[in-house]
């Protein structure tokens, strides 16, 4: 059977038990970056066979992984941080499985986006998740400008070294719009930055961000 295993995007004691008792029933882990992982895993003190999974290897990955499941062996599938195939590989494998008729399931556990929504104190009722904002200038203007629109929530991934390009767009297009960025969550330094897009570019200008962030647009009124 093919476990999407949820696992920590920061503090290590966030792990399920249940993810804890799948990767040690695991017959093979195929990790987004085994260097990663092998850390996480013996940091629990489990053992076992780690395979490469990542978006350069995923086809050529899946089909060997295929050839395991009919054989009747268990794979975990993880990813540096967070839940697999929602903003990280995991969707080609679990879709191969689907059309093959293979079993699978999926661990809960941590995930960026619903923890930077609980934090951030806005709308929560619905939702709109965006994954990573575009890297080209239009692609992402784009997006804001829909985010600035929808009666809903949205949530970001975006780079550190992105960060004040994007608060510049919502400066000129939404000034008074209420943003949040949700920085390095579960870690020590997290941080929750609630205000508008000129005094959240003030801030960061003077302390340049570093980490994994997280990017919610309040819904509009």
């Amino acid at each position: 059977m093919l476990s999407l295993v949820a696992t920590p995007i920061g503090n290590l004691g966030d792990i399920t038990l249940r993810a804890l008792e799948t990767l040690k029933a695991a017959d093979i882990v195929a990790a987004e970056d085994t260097r990663h992982s092998g850390n996480l895993l013996r940091h629990f003190g489990i053992a076992k066979p780690l395979l490469s999974y990542h978006e350069h290897n995923e086809a050529r990955r899946t089909q060997e992984l295929l050839v395991h499941l009919r054989e009747g062996k268990n794979i975990a599938l993880i990813t540096d941080a967070g839940m697999p195939s929602i903003s990280d590989p995991g969707a080609r494998l679990l879709n191969a499985c689907i059309e093959h008729g293979l079993p699978y399931t999926v661990i809960p556990g941590p995930s960026a986006p619903p923890v930077a929504l609980a934090g951030s104190g806005f709308p929560a009722g619905a939702f709109y998740y965006g994954g990573f904002l575009p890297v080209k200038s239009g692609g992402r203007e784009r997006e804001v400008l829909a985010a600035i629109a929808r009666e809903e929530t949205s949530i970001f991934f975006e780079s550190p070294h992105r960060l004040l390009k994007t608060l510049e767009v919502f400066r000129r297009h939404a000034p008074e719009r209420l943003l949040c960025v949700a920085r390095e969550l579960t870690k020590q330094f997290e941080e929750f930055r609630i205000g508008a897009a000129a005094a959240l570019a003030e801030h960061y200008a003077a302390h340049p961000p570093r980490g994994e962030i997280t990017l919610l647009v309040r819904a509009r009124d």
